[in-house]
């Protein structure tokens, strides 16, 4: 492995480092206070300027406006925006929509292309991933799943209850995860609905541990004998388990590549702090037991990008499927360094870390979800623990 950057991939690194640390950084809590009362016209202000700028859809090809970055160069630019929890958003790489744009990218049919991913990709709509429902339907186990679609003559009948399905109530379309017959592994379907198709009920944006922020609403849906077209399958019928695990992977692994630039972007601001705040007669960052804390976070963060370039790597060479343990060891442990960097920050900081004079209380309660989404921590430690008992996981890479 080789992890020194091209020339190219350096300039672009500091442009968009830049970009955040002059334009995106000092209007993020404006941003912030402006979604309260839903306007976005600092948010749209920015997008306009990361178009200009070059900066637009890294993930895409260039065809479709992006810079045809793989995933390895993806890793590079997606720490940098992360490093805002509006970051990604403003550069039109933010989840749900960046996943969605992958598998339309991959499966979609023209057709669905030019209907669904060319808008989402200039940034016009948004979009929603509709899978996961409330007891007894699938979470965790997807093959709970209840969602039912039916034929019917030339088209398909979508019943169903989703939750936690992120920015479903402003999205434009829904990617609908339901089942197409009682095959465990061929049984379920991915359909293309448009989100004010009849029969389509927003029951609400669920309450959560964390404040609502942009596109990051969790709508509760329900599908109430929605008709739509042979032409909304997207993929093909009974592919929906084998789509979803595609579209998971190197979505776990962009979450990380997220997480690792605020997280980094934490414990920079802990640096400064513990630098020249005294106590007990010596700056904080001389007292041991903080000297202890900044070291277990930059080991596991380090070690976390480490994590998640290999795992890009094999994405990269086309090793989709062994590098599913290595997906669920980066989202693991990123996302419990990325609690942990936070937790340890409010505990660095005292009073003022527990305040909201700092965003740091805020943003714990944002990251929290990350042990949860996509996967709990329990999931991916049985899959880790799995491949490497049957002799599918090799540690010394």
């Amino acid at each position: 492995m080789n992890f020194d950057l091209s020339g190219e991939l350096t300039a672009l690194r500091r442009r968009v480092r830049e970009f955040m640390d002059t334009r995106v950084l000092p209007r993020e809590s404006e941003i912030v206070s402006q979604d309260r009362v839903r306007d976005d016209h600092s948010l749209l202000a920015l997008q306009a300027e990361a178009r200009s700028e070059g900066l637009w859809t890294p993930h895409l090809p260039t065809e479709l406006g992006g810079l045809g970055l793989g995933i390895t160069g993806m890793c590079v630019l997606f720490r940098e925006m992360g490093r805002s929890p509006v970051g990604a958003r403003i550069f039109n790489c933010d989840a749900p929509d960046q996943g969605n744009m992958d598998l339309l990218l991959r499966v979609g049919s023209e057709a669905q292309k030019a209907r669904y991913l060319a808008p989402l990709a200039a940034g016009e709509i948004t979009s929603a991933f509709c899978m996961t429902e409330p007891a007894p339907g699938a979470g965790a186990d997807p093959s709970n799943l209840r969602s039912s679609a039916t034929p019917d003559a030339d088209s398909f009948i979508i019943d169903g209850h989703k939750w936690y399905s992120t920015g479903g109530g402003d999205a434009a379309f829904l990617i609908v995860m339901a089942r197409t017959s009682d095959d465990l592994e061929n049984g379920a379907t991915m359909f293309l609905v448009d989100r004010d198709a009849e029969g389509v009920e927003h029951v609400r944006d669920v309450p959560i541990m964390s404040e609502p922020l942009l596109t990051h609403r969790e709508a509760e849906l329900r599908f109430h004998r929605v008709r739509v077209g042979k032409d909304a399958v997207l993929g093909d019928v009974g592919d929906g388990f084998r789509l979803a695990q595609a579209r998971l992977v190197p979505a776990r692994l962009t979450h990380c590549m997220r997480w690792l630039g605020w997280a980094d972007r934490v414990l920079e601001m802990c640096k400064a702090y513990v630098s020249t705040r005294r106590s007990f007669g010596k700056e904080l960052g001389r007292h041991q037991l903080v000297q202890q804390m900044i070291a277990e976070n930059a080991l596991g963060i380090h070690a976390g990008n480490l994590m998640t370039h290999h795992c890009a790597s094999m994405l990269e060479a086309g090793a989709d499927k062994e590098a599913r343990p290595y997906s669920s060891m980066c989202k693991l442990h990123v996302a419990r360094v990325l609690c942990k960097t936070l937790d340890d920050a409010i505990q660095m900081h005292g009073g003022l870390g527990f305040s909201d004079d700092l965003p740091f209380a805020q943003w714990y309660r944002a990251a929290r979800a990350a042990r949860i989404a996509d996967g709990p921590d329990e999931v991916h430690q049985v899959v880790i623990a799995r491949d490497f008992l049957l002799g599918r996981l090799n540690l010394l890479v």
